[in-house]
């Protein structure tokens, strides 16, 4: 069970953009400590602002965005949040060991307090025999690799990704899925996930967030329910197709309101 205080909530948000499109409008949104949550929605209906706008990395128009406050010193945890864009972003001249530890090199910190991190990272993203290798070198899905071990080195409370599989063919999906999932029972970290693909939305999320477009708002949720670990046994089962027509019917449904949501 989680807690029932959400880690971030966002609170009747919307967000214009200076051309006047309005992405969010009365957007709610609670997600709770240790929870794994996906938006889900065809493009355009402000998935990724949302994301964007719990990260810090855009300000909403009108509504807050509401934070737990982690520990005694009263530190929000909005300063502990992981980013996984759907381009890996690493730098090319850089090896993967160097990738991983950049996020603690902007911070200024000491090189014998992050190189363990470092390690414990690239074996859990299983990518320490490949340390030395530069991103040329790599496949997708080892790249989608360096890119969620350099998010996760901050040891971060709040693990942020934007539709990170998108561009990976469906057996590496596949296998980012399952290894995503290990990781986040292995670690603990609340995901907020976004895709467009209904099967990864069933097959990852404890609840999917239905979303409608013009503007982006929540339009319902769903209750993924299905017992941890999952595997291709619940990829394969009946309970998973029948979760899958039930987030499709939603979504159609969603489709059709649009703003009227």
């Amino acid at each position: 069970m989680h807690s029932s205080a959400p880690l971030v909530a966002l609170r009747n948000v919307g967000k214009t953009f200076a051309n006047g499109v309005v992405a969010l409008d009365g957007l709610d949104l609670a997600v709770r400590p240790g929870e794994f949550v996906t938006l889900l929605g065809p493009s355009g209906c402000g998935k990724s602002t949302a994301l964007r706008i719990i990260a810090g990395l855009s300000e909403p128009s009108r509504g807050t965005v509401e934070w737990a406050k982690s520990g005694g010193d009263g530190t929000d945890a909005a300063r502990r949040i992981g980013f996984v864009f759907q381009d890996p972003t690493l730098m090319p001249w850089a090896n993967v060991v160097d990738n991983v530890r950049l996020p603690h090199r902007l911070q200024r910190v000491e090189r014998a307090a992050y190189e363990p991190l470092v390690t414990e990272m690239l074996q859990q993203v299983g990518l320490s025999n490949f340390s030395s290798a530069y991103p040329r070198e790599l496949s997708g899905g080892m790249r989608m690799r360096v890119s969620i071990a350099r998010a996760l080195v901050t040891k971060p409370n709040l693990l942020l990704m934007d539709e990170p599989f998108a561009a990976l063919d469906e057996i590496t999906r596949f296998r980012l899925n399952n290894e995503l999932l290990a990781l986040w029972q292995t670690l603990g970290k609340t995901v907020i996930f976004v895709t467009h693909s209904v099967f990864e939305s069933v097959y990852l999320s404890e609840r999917i967030i239905v979303m409608s477009s013009h503007p982006g708002r929540v339009f319902t949720e769903l209750t993924i329910d299905a017992p941890h670990p999952r595997g291709e046994g619940f990829r394969t089962s009946a309970e998973y197709a029948a979760f899958c027509r039930l987030t499709t019917e939603a979504l159609e449904r969603a489709n059709a309101a649009g703003g009227k949501a």
